[in-house]
């Protein structure tokens, strides 16, 4: 396997085991909110949906994609692309719930098979195109620095 492909196998596969412990997270804190606060569909897919992103965006950012780009900038696209993603799967979310009838948890999981695939995809692609592993090249030129520093 060439070494680019193996390299981009290996973030998918961690972003894959990522992304399973945001959907434990998920489906967790959904069951919460959905069975003990008795709480309705969009309030507790928005809240568990949320703490999901957050897990999700700080442990790939750092181990699956290691990118040292700006925080503010990164977050900033991720937020844009749930500015569309979550509007749209709440919607239709609460409406296959409330009004067709379908069980939440039918919706909630295949609303995770989506949100994995497309964000992988927009991550990769569009937040972190150029920055993957330049956490890695910005510690490997700090160390080299303070190498020729000490040299001195």
């Amino acid at each position: 396997m060439e070494k680019t492909t193996k390299k981009e196998f290996l973030r998918a596969v961690k972003f894959t085991l990522i992304s399973i412990s945001a959907g434990i997270i998920q489906i967790g804190t959904f069951t919460l909110f959905e069975e003990v606060f008795k709480w309705n569909y969009w309030a507790a897919y928005l809240t568990s949906l949320l703490l999901s992103i957050l897990w999700n965006f700080t442990i790939n950012r750092k181990y699956t994609f290691k990118a040292a780009n700006n925080v503010k900038i990164a977050i900033l696209l991720v937020l844009a692309f749930y500015a569309v993603f979550t509007p749209v799967t709440t919607v239709l979310g609460d409406y296959l719930v409330e009004k067709v009838g379908v069980n939440e948890y039918i919706i909630m999981i295949s609303t995770m098979v989506l949100n994995f695939v497309l964000e992988f995809l927009y991550t990769r692609f569009f937040v972190y195109r150029n920055s993957c592993d330049t956490a890695v090249k910005k510690v490997e030129a700090t160390a080299e620095e303070k190498v020729e520093v000490d040299e001195q």
